[in-house]
C-alpha cells in the first residue's frame, strides 16, 4: 500500500525485515524441536541464534541467481554460520512450512493491531452516542424526512455495527492463526509432527489439521471478508456524516486544521473529505475480499497461483482497514455537532414528521384505517403543495390533531440506551 494510507506500526509488521526475522524465528524453533528429538546436534542452535537475520538486499541479490526466495533466504541466513551447522537448517521442511507458519504469526499480529484500532473506534462512538443521546434529529428513510430520532441513537447503531465487526475479526484471527510444518504434500514423511506442534505452540498458533503442504486459503478469505465487512460498516458512518454535512443540511461538520483548503478554485468550500475518504477505502477492501475467494482453490495439494496475489492483498487489506479505522475514530471524536440545526430540520416540513401520530390517534378514535390514512395523506400533500402548516391542512380535512413534539416519539428510547450501556460495560 502507498505510504499515504499506511501507518508505521502496520507497515513494520509487513516489512521484509520483519518477515525475514520471523523466518529465522521459525527455523530456530524447528531446530529446537529437532534437537529435543535427537535428530540435530545441540551445538547447531548456538550458531543459528548468533547468525544474522538476512537483509532484504542480500536475499534479493542471491535471488537473481537462484530465482527462489526461500532458498535465497536460507542461503543468506546460512552465510553467517559454519557449514557444519548450516547443513542442519530447514531439516525435513519444505518452503511453505516456513512461509505459511510465519505468515500465520504475522496475520495474527496484524489482526490484533487492527482490532485495537477498531475497539478505539467503537469506544469513541459509544462516548459520543451518550453525549448526544437527547440531541433530537429528524430520521430519514429513502433520504426523505420520516420521524424524529436522536443523533445519539444514530451513533449507537454504528457502535453496535463496529462491535459485530470486532467479533468477526476475532473469529477470522482464530482461522488464520495456524501453521504447518508437515513437509512436501503435508504427510510428515521427513519430519516428526512433534516439530510442528512445538513450533506452533511457541508462536501461539493452531495447527492445520489436514495439511496439503500449505495452510488452507479459505482461512485468508475469511479474514479478508471480515475486513471488508468492517470497511462497509465504517463506510456507513462516513456516508451518514457526508450526508449530514451537505450545505442545505449542515447538522455536523468535520474538524479541520487552520491550513485546510477545500477547493483550488472556490475559497468558500468546506468539503467532507474525511468522510469521503472512509467511503473510498471501503471499495478497496471489498475488492480484496473477492480476490481472497479466488485464492481458495489450488491445484491438487498446492500450486503457486495464490502467491503473488496474497503478497499484495493481505498486507494491503490489513493496512487499509487499520488506516480507515484510525481515521474514522479521529473523525468521530473531533466532529462538531449542531443541535440547533438538527432541531430546525425537524420543523422543515411544517409538521409532516408527526403524521404517524395523527394516524394512530384517528385509528384509536375508531376511524376506519383506509379512511384515516387517506385523510392524513391528503393533508400532507396539501402541506407540501401549498406550504401551509400540517395542522391547518388536517383541520381542512376535518381532523383536529393534538400538538406533538419530537420528545413524544422517544418515550421508549430508554430501552436502546440500556442496550448501549451494556455494550459500554462489555467494552470496559
Amino acid at each position: 500500500m502507498i505510504p499515504r494510507f499506511t501507518l508505521p506500526e502496520m507497515a513494520d509488521l509487513f516489512s521484509d525485515e520483519t518477515r525475514y526475522a520471523t523466518y529465522v524465528r521459525v527455523e530456530i524453533l524447528a531446530t529446537e524441536a529437532q534437537v529435543r528429538l535427537g535428530r540435530v546436534p545441540a551445538a547447531v542452535l548456538d550458531d543459528m541464534r548468533q547468525a544474522k537475520v538476512p537483509s532484504p538486499a542480500r536475499v534479493l541479490e542471491i535471488q537473481q541467481e537462484r530465482d527462489h526466495e526461500v532458498l535465497s533466504f536460507l542461503t543468506a541466513y546460512c552465510e553467517s554460520m559454519p557449514e557444519s551447522s548450516a547443513r542442519w537448517v530447514h531439516l525435513g521442511m519444505t518452503s511453505y512450512d516456513l512461509v505459511d507458519t510465519a505468515l500465520g504469526h504475522t496475520l495474527a499480529q496484524a489482526t490484533d493491531l487492527l482490532s485495537g484500532a477498531v475497539r478505539s473506534l467503537r469506544n469513541v462512538l459509544i462516548d459520543r452516542a451518550f453525549e448526544h443521546w437527547d440531541t433530537v434529529i429528524v430520521g430519514r428513510t429513502h433520504g426523505v424526512h420520516a420521524e424524529p430520532t436522536t443523533f445519539g441513537h444514530k451513533l449507537g447503531g454504528f457502535a453496535f455495527a463496529i462491535e459485530r465487526s470486532l467479533r468477526r475479526l476475532a473469529a477470522a484471527r482464530e482461522a488464520v492463526a495456524v501453521g504447518t510444518i508437515s513437509g512436501s504434500v503435508g504427510t510428515y514423511a521427513l519430519i516428526d509432527p512433534a516439530v510442528e506442534e512445538y513450533v506452533c505452540e511457541q508462536l501461539g498458533l493452531g495447527v492445520e489439521p489436514s495439511p496439503t503442504q500449505v495452510v488452507a486459503r479459505d482461512r485468508h478469505a475469511q479474514l479478508l471478508q471480515a475486513v471488508a465487512a468492517l470497511g462497509a460498516c465504517v463506510e456507513q458512518i462516513g456516508l451518514e456524516l457526508r450526508l449530514l454535512q451537505r450545505t442545505e443540511v449542515r447538522e455536523v461538520e468535520e474538524q479541520r486544521t487552520a491550513a485546510y483548503q477545500g477547493s483550488s478554485a472556490m475559497p468558500h468550500k468546506a468539503n467532507p473529505t474525511g468522510s469521503e475518504l472512509l467511503c473510498g477505502l471501503a471499495r478497496l477492501l471489498r475488492g480484496y475480499a473477492n480476490t481472497g475467494l479466488e485464492n481458495v482453490a489450488l491445484w491438487h495439494e498446492r500450486d503457486l497461483a495464490h502467491q503473488a496475489v496474497e503478497k499484495v492483498v493481505l498486507p494491503d487489506a490489513l493496512t487499509v482497514a487499520h488506516f480507515q479505522a484510525v481515521k474514522a475514530a479521529k473523525l468521530v471524536e473531533g466532529l462538531t455537532v449542531y443541535p440547533e440545526r438538527m432541531r430546525e430540520g425537524i420543523s422543515y416540513t411544517r409538521g409532516l414528521v408527526y403524521s404517524s401520530t395523527v394516524l394512530v390517534d384517528l385509528l384509536e378514535s375508531g376511524m376506519e384505517r383506509d379512511q384515516a390514512y387517506r385523510a392524513v395523506q391528503a393533508a400532507a400533500r396539501s402541506t407540501v403543495e401549498h406550504g401551509e402548516d400540517f395542522g391547518a391542512a388536517l383541520r381542512a380535512q376535518g381532523v383536529e390533531a393534538a400538538r406533538c413534539t419530537p420528545e413524544d416519539f422517544l418515550a421508549n428510547h430508554h430501552v436502546i440506551h440500556e442496550r448501549l450501556e451494556q455494550l459500554r460495560d462489555l467494552a470496559n
